[in-house]
């Protein structure tokens, strides 16, 4: 952040609700987001029959999926309740949702296991020094407003640094990116990596 000029914010995490997310996204078989890999180590369901059921697990689905990601720009238009066994991690809307929420009660304690040690990791390794947060995008607006011969637009990112089984980096919202872990541990490669995504923003 710039005192006194622009201000840019940027958010870095592997957050619980989003691992959850996408741990029950492979666990029933869903699909979308399509070019997002898989999670490492999640047993994948087999694709299923595009019936009227899955359909509606797929479109519910990725409601939820927009709530977790971005909150503020997709809330809910009925009140949230929390879904048996994920303890305060999952509400799911009290309407519109009973497919989802029926599908992902049988996943509960092998998702909330995935979650808490994948994050687990990412603090581990984000407090041991390997990557610093700030630094890492300090450096690449730096250089952003040596390139464009000005002060970066103000602006806010998010990003998920994810175990996805291929490496890169995602726009899984408006502002919010997903990165894969080992991506983010790479100084150099997350350094060119995350270069377009500042000069977008910024």
């Amino acid at each position: 952040m710039n005192a006194g000029g622009p201000e840019w914010v940027v958010r870095e995490d592997a957050g619980r609700p989003v691992l959850l997310a996408l741990y029950l996204r492979h666990a029933l078989g869903i699909r979308p987001p399509e070019e997002l890999p898989a999670l490492r180590g999640v047993p994948t369901a087999p694709p299923a029959a595009p019936d009227d059921r899955h359909l509606r697990l797929e479109h519910e689905w990725r409601e939820y999926w927009a709530m977790t990601v971005e909150p503020q720009a997709h809330p809910s238009s009925v009140p949230l309740d929390l879904v048996d066994g994920f303890d305060t991690l999952l509400a799911l809307p009290v309407e519109g949702c009973d497919t989802l929420r029926s599908a992902v009660v049988p996943h509960a304690a092998e998702a909330l296991a995935y979650s808490r040690s994948a994050m687990e990791r990412y603090r581990h390794t984000s407090s041991s020094g390997t990557h610093s947060a700030y630094r890492a995008y300090a450096s690449a607006i730096a250089e952003h407003e040596r390139a464009v011969g000005r002060r970066a637009h103000s602006f806010e990112l998010n990003v998920q640094v994810l175990p996805l089984t291929q490496r890169g980096v995602w726009w899984i919202g408006s502002l919010t990116i997903a990165v894969t872990d080992g991506l983010r541990g790479d100084v150099a490669a997350f350094d060119a990596a995350i270069h377009p995504i500042i000069a977008e923003l910024a």
